[in-house]
């Protein structure tokens, strides 16, 4: 993932396009912090899997202020912030559809062999790990408790 943010990164210098170059320094940097703050935790540099959780959270933050610059009429703003959330989303995984997060609950449910809402945290952990960013686990929770309850 690291590498395909990089070579992106080089196109998009290579094309002058300063919004895409913009966008991809700062996840360089942000990748870039994390990996200086991990060495000095003594860990190696991040995996894939917290890049991914970090592109996630920027994408999660240029949304928010998306809404917020909407709602205050700023469209010329809310257009760089949609911009941006575009060509994050073109480093995150596809995510599933609402069927696909159906049938994914229903087989992590089966995986673990949960019975009730005491087990919830097993499914969540089982979807975390068979899907990793394809799932919004703030809405697959409600739909985990209602399978399970």
């Amino acid at each position: 993932m690291r590498e395909a943010i990089s070579e992106g990164y080089k196109e998009a210098m290579k094309a002058r396009d300063a919004r895409r170059t913009g966008t991809l320094r700062a996840i360089n940097a942000a990748i870039k912090d994390r990996d200086i703050a991990h060495r000095g935790e003594g860990k190696g540099p991040m995996t894939s899997e917290e890049i991914l959780v970090l592109l996630q959270k920027m994408v999660k933050q240029r949304e928010e202020s998306f809404a917020i610059y909407v709602s205050a009429g700023r469209n010329d703003l809310a257009t760089v912030e949609k911009e941006e959330i575009d060509i994050l989303n073109e480093f995150l995984p596809q995510g599933l559809s609402e069927a696909e997060v159906e049938d994914a609950i229903k087989a992590a449910i089966a995986k673990t062999g949960a019975a009730g809402g005491k087990d919830m945290g097993k499914v969540i952990a089982a979807l975390k790990a068979d899907y990793p960013g394809r799932i919004d686990f703030g809405k697959a929770s409600a739909k985990v408790k209602a399978a399970l309850g």
